[in-house]
């Protein structure tokens, strides 16, 4: 036996995948740009260049909300 879907569970259907594959790519994008801030930041550290390396960690507790030791 054949179900007849209703057409607003389809519309609601299609929200949620859209939704869905619009937060992933927020998500990924956030991941990859706190991957290259934290390269820069370690890229800082070592050479010693402490006055990019505070703004860094400045900017890297904005984004994310977190406390950093």
């Amino acid at each position: 036996m054949q179900w007849v879907q209703d057409p607003n569970q389809s519309i609601v259907h299609n929200l949620n995948n859209v939704r869905r594959e619009a937060n992933r790519h927020f998500r990924n994008k956030m991941k990859k740009y706190l991957r290259t801030k934290i390269y820069e930041l370690e890229t800082n550290s070592k050479i010693k260049n402490i006055r990019d390396l505070y703004r860094g960690i400045i900017l890297l507790r904005r984004v994310t909300g977190l406390e950093l030791i």
